[in-house]
């Protein structure tokens, strides 16, 4: 199944390949928590971006190891990029930029990032 997203008006646009979404995490740190985020950590290889990377900025904090990207034009804050515990590439996608998602139906994990 390709799941389709963006941020509000559009400059981001990507697609995830995969079969579901297994579970969503609710982080509490400081930046999730003031943007609402709902996680889902998906394979870089199943995230494509079908608008320039140039359209997105990107902003990092803490350990400088995630790069929030972010619409400058809408401030939709779409997906992250960053690394698994093993090293490889994922990417953390904002399921509230998601097309036809159910989000009441959603498994939703609370993580404690702020204290992480």
């Amino acid at each position: 199944m390709t799941y389709q997203g963006s941020c509000h008006c559009g400059a981001i646009a990507f697609e995830v390949e995969a079969d579901n979404i297994p579970s969503v995490i609710r982080c509490n740190c400081s930046i999730c928590r003031r943007r609402g985020h709902l996680l889902w950590f998906v394979p870089q290889l199943q995230f494509k971006l079908t608008t320039p990377e140039a359209n997105a900025s990107t902003y990092r904090f803490n350990t400088m190891k995630i790069a929030h990207r972010f619409c400058p034009v809408c401030g939709c804050g779409p997906y992250a990029d960053g690394q698994d515990k093993d090293g490889r590439p994922m990417a953390a996608v904002n399921v509230r930029c998601l097309d036809n998602v159910d989000l009441d139906a959603l498994k939703i994990i609370d993580y404690d990032g702020l204290h992480h």
